[in-house]
């Protein structure tokens, strides 16, 4: 029987569900893999949280460093959040030569390169698996199961706010601020969603994956980012009704020009299995060379499916801990530049309000033809009370360069009330 301490800092919401986690399971961890996992010290400016959780006093200190500093901790987990404050803790448990869990996924997505780094220097490991999917085991696969391969694409749905909204959006016609009201009043998003619906916390998770995926360093802020915050329940229902899903993608490949990395609202086929995920629930689509098509399911956010992870996580420390061995730490060997979004190809779906007058969609299919652009179909959804009616563009594959063009080139005509919206289209 190993004993491993730990030390946490952080007692929020995952913090809590560590601690009964760690209480509930001791035992089992005992019997299956002979780990007493002790948690020795936490940490938290909130003091008022030890007594909520009935921690011992004993334990308890509202200093992390002390934490650190603490020569019978073992292993520490970072729940703090943020790169400020976190950042600084994970390096100095690094240097203290501690093992060091962490869910903490901006964090993980404009630093991990660097920790990871320091990690190996001082000879013990960082875990990060709770940083993208809550409990989908994905970091682990894509570091163990799939090394055997060549990964050339990572996509998914990891947002669990944003696709509620965009399931209550198709499925009850719900507009976007009556979908955020509704998230907000059942805890799924944050009174502030902002990092939510503008893409970022999507932006963080496939930033972590592409690294891992693709062997080569990619943050946050090279990541192309468009949110849902101006996506409408009549372009969600238009896309119904021409047989595509609206989704919040996470797109990460692998080109022969360098890493294609966005995030974005994005049409799909009704039929493909990521058009299936509702709710808060997530999915990440894994495709190998060997392997094929390879999907991950689960709920991606909430005490229990995160604490479930970083937990898994402790384990494995310990288990590392145990047999003095060190996990697969960075294996960003390579230096692939990433594809500006002006290169990408795809179809596009376009919605503009216009004149209803004679000669109007013959002058805008110009414009098309004018930039090298291909049409798939053309659809008018009636006149309104103004006189304006609504056309509704989708495009054979483009290049998103030309599509910019074709855009600037349309606002300015005076036909062209509004460029409504532009929604990228998947075929998958």
């Amino acid at each position: 029987m190993k004993t491993v301490n730990i030390g946490l800092i952080g007692l929020g919401t995952v913090g809590g569900g560590v601690v009964g986690i760690l209480q509930d399971h001791q035992e089992d961890f005992q019997r299956h893999y002979a780990l007493d996992l002790r948690l020795a010290r936490v940490a938290d400016r909130n003091t008022a949280r030890f007594t909520q959780l009935g921690l011992d006093p004993a334990i308890c200190t509202d200093d992390a460093f002390a934490l650190i500093s603490d020569p019978d901790v073992d292993v520490v987990i970072e729940l703090i959040g943020g790169t400020g404050v976190a950042k600084d803790v994970v390096a100095a448990a690094l240097e203290a030569g501690k093992r060091v869990v962490t869910a903490n996924k901006a964090l993980m997505a404009s630093s991990g390169h660097t920790l990871l780094k320091a990690a190996e220097d001082r000879g013990v490991e960082l875990r990060f698996e709770a940083s993208v999917g809550g409990g989908i085991p994905i970091i682990e696969p894509l570091k163990h199961a799939l090394t055997a391969n060549k990964i050339t694409r990572v996509l998914g749905i990891v947002n669990g706010t944003t696709n509620y909204m965009l399931t209550h959006m198709s499925e009850r016609g719900l507009s976007y601020d009556d979908a955020l009201a509704e998230a907000q009043a059942k805890g799924y998003a944050e009174a502030d969603p902002s990092a939510d619906v503008d893409g970022a916390d999507a932006a963080a998770k496939i930033a972590i994956l592409a690294s891992i995926a693709f062997h080569s360093t990619v943050t946050i802020d090279q990541v192309h980012t468009e949110g849902i915050r101006n996506l409408s329940a009549t372009d969600v229902a238009y896309a119904a009704t021409m047989g595509y899903t609206v989704k919040l993608l996470a797109i990460a490949q692998l080109t022969d020009e360098g890493i294609d990395i966005r995030v974005h609202p994005t049409m799909i086929p009704a039929g493909h299995q990521l058009s299936s995920v509702k709710g808060v629930y997530n999915a990440i689509y894994v495709t190998g060379d060997a392997v094929g098509d390879t999907m991950f399911f689960g709920e991606g956010a909430g005490a229990g499916a995160a604490a479930s992870a970083v937990v898994g996580d402790v384990i494995e420390a310990a288990r590392a801990l145990a047999d003095n061995n060190t996990t697969l730490g960075c294996t960003c060997t390579d230096d692939l530049p990433i594809r500006p979004i002006t290169e990408l190809e795809t179809c596009y779906y376009l919605r503009m309000i216009v004149d209803d007058k004679s000669g109007v969609l013959a002058k805008m299919t110009e414009v098309f033809a004018a930039h090298d652009v291909s049409l798939d179909s053309i659809m008018q959804q009636g006149v309104a009370h103004d006189g304006t009616a609504e056309i509704i563009y989708v495009t054979h594959r483009a290049r998103e360069e030309a599509i910019r063009r074709v855009l600037a080139e349309l606002e300015g005509l005076d036909v062209v009330t509004e460029i409504a919206a532009l929604i990228r289209v998947e075929a998958l």
